[in-house]
């Protein structure tokens, strides 16, 4: 994962683009590109693959960017984040069942 935040950020650097990712900018553009994702199911489960990769490599393009701005890693914060959803979703009340954590 640090080797890919090293080339986003050498990307950028670069282009001199760091000036505009504030992190609203950021939240934005993540927003943006998980719409874009999303359109390429639209209408229909035929979806092109290498489409809907490109947008999700956006997606997460600019995750690590607002994780770079941020000071977090990105390894960090998922397996946090994952910890606090096994106890919100433990396997015996969970598993098969798409409910709510508050409704299970």
């Amino acid at each position: 994962m640090e080797g890919i935040q090293r080339e986003i950020e050498k990307f950028n650097q670069e282009r001199d683009w760091d000036q505009f990712h504030s992190p609203e900018n950021l939240a934005k553009s993540i927003s943006i590109e998980a719409g874009e994702l999303l359109e390429c199911f639209q209408w229909n489960n035929n979806y092109n693959k290498d489409e809907v990769c490109d947008e999700l490599a956006d997606v997460f393009n600019y995750c690590f960017q607002m994780a770079s701005k941020l000071k977090v890693n990105p390894k960090e914060i998922i397996l946090n984040k994952l910890e606090k959803t096994r106890k919100k979703y433990p396997i015996e009340k969970a598993r098969g069942v798409s409910t709510k954590y508050n409704k299970l």
